[in-house]
C-alpha cells in the first residue's frame, strides 16, 4: 500500500463531488480486465491504431525525415503490441535506430524486452523503468534526434489544462527537430463510442468496480460491491466520455487501514474516468499551444483514430 494511493483515495472520496483517479484501475486484475475490454468487438481504438501502425509504418518513417541514426522513446510502452509493427518494419529495412521503451512497471518492461529479443534479435533496445520526465531529460543529452511515442489515445484521459501542461513538458524535454507521434481517438458517430464504453458484456463495469475491490484489499475497506453500479455517457459536442460508479443506497464505508469513514448517499456518483475524443482542428490547436508543428495525421481506414506526427 502506498501513501499516495491512500491520500488520493481519501481526497477523492471526501470531495463534494466524489472522484477516484483512473490511474489506479491498473492493478494486476485491472490490467487483465482491460485486456478483455481491448478484445471486445465494440472496442475499436486498439484495432484502429494497430491498423495505422501496421499499414503505414513506411509512411511514418519517411515523414520523420531523419538523415542518420535516431532514438524511438516510447512513453508507457506496456506490452508493445502495436509498436511491434513499426519496429519490425524498421528492423527489416535496416534502419539505424535505438528503441527506448519506458514504463513504470518493471514486470511489463521485462516481458516486453524478452519478447522483442526473441522476435527481433537485431533490435537495439535500451529499456527503462521509472518516471517519463527523468528519462526524457537523460535522452535530451543524446547526440541523436528522437521520435517520442505517446500512443493509445492516453492524452484523452487528461482534462484540457492538464493535457496542455503534459504536452508542454514533453516539448521542454525534447530537442529542436525531435518528433512526437501521439494517438488521438477521434469524434465519430456517438453510438459507436457509446457501445465501446458502455458495453453490453458488463466488462467495463467490472473494470470500474475492481477499483473498489482494490481499495478493500489495500486500505482494508468494506465496500459491498453489489451495492454499486456503473454508468457512463458520451457528450458528442465536447467529445467527453465520463465514467462513474453509482452508489445504489445510502451507506457508510470504513477504510480501516487509515481509520477513515466515507458516507455515500442514495444514487451518489463517484467519477472515475475521462476519455476525450478529438476533432482534427482541436489536435492542431493543442499542438500549436505546446509549440509543436503538425506534420501529418495518419488515419485508419474508418477515420476512427489518428496517430498525429508533430515536430518541435
Amino acid at each position: 500500500m502506498t501513501d499516495n494511493f491512500a491520500n488520493d483515495v481519501l481526497k477523492g472520496l471526501t470531495a463534494k463531488n466524489k472522484h477516484l483517479p483512473s490511474k489506479y484501475f491498473y492493478d494486476d486484475n485491472g490490467s487483465r480486465i482491460f485486456q478483455e475490454i481491448m478484445n471486445m468487438p465494440e472496442y475499436y481504438p486498439t484495432n484502429a491504431e494497430f491498423e495505422i501502425l501496421s499499414m503505414q509504418s513506411k509512411q511514418i518513417f519517411e515523414a520523420l525525415k531523419f538523415s542518420g541514426p535516431f532514438n524511438i522513446v516510447e512513453l508507457g510502452a506496456g506490452d508493445g503490441f502495436k509498436t511491434f509493427k513499426l519496429l519490425e518494419y524498421l528492423v527489416q529495412n535496416d534502419v539505424d535506430f535505438h528503441y527506448v521503451p519506458i514504463d513504470i512497471s518493471q514486470e511489463a518492461i521485462d516481458i516486453l524486452t524478452q519478447r522483442l529479443k526473441e522476435k527481433l534479435p537485431s533490435l537495439k533496445i535500451h529499456p527503462k523503468v521509472g518516471d517519463y520526465f527523468e528519462i526524457l531529460k537523460e535522452n535530451k543529452q543524446s547526440d541523436y534526434p528522437s521520435l517520442l511515442l505517446f500512443l493509445g489515445g492516453n492524452i484523452g484521459n487528461y482534462l484540457e489544462e492538464r493535457a496542455k501542461e503534459l504536452l508542454q513538458l514533453f516539448n521542454e524535454n525534447m530537442k529542436t527537430g525531435d518528433k512526437l507521434l501521439i494517438g488521438f481517438d477521434l469524434k465519430k458517430n456517438p453510438i459507436i463510442i457509446h457501445n465501446a464504453y458502455y458495453d453490453k458484456h458488463g466488462i467495463t463495469k467490472r473494470f470500474n468496480l475492481n477499483l473498489l475491490i482494490r481499495i478493500n484489499r489495500e486500505l482494508d475497506a468494506d465496500f459491498k460491491i453489489d451495492d454499486f453500479d456503473f454508468y457512463c455517457y458520451y457528450n458528442p459536442t465536447t467529445g467527453n466520455v465520463k465514467s462513474y460508479i453509482v452508489s445504489l443506497r445510502k451507506q457508510t464505508v470504513h477504510l480501516k487501514a487509515i481509520n477513515e469513514v466515507i458516507h455515500l448517499d442514495y444514487d451518489e456518483l463517484i467519477w472515475t474516468e475521462l476519455s476525450k475524443k478529438y476533432a482534427l482542428e482541436e489536435i492542431s490547436e493543442l499542438a500549436n499551444h505546446a509549440e509543436f508543428t503538425v506534420e501529418n495525421n495518419f488515419l485508419d481506414c474508418k477515420h476512427y483514430f489518428t496517430d498525429s506526427l508533430w515536430t518541435k
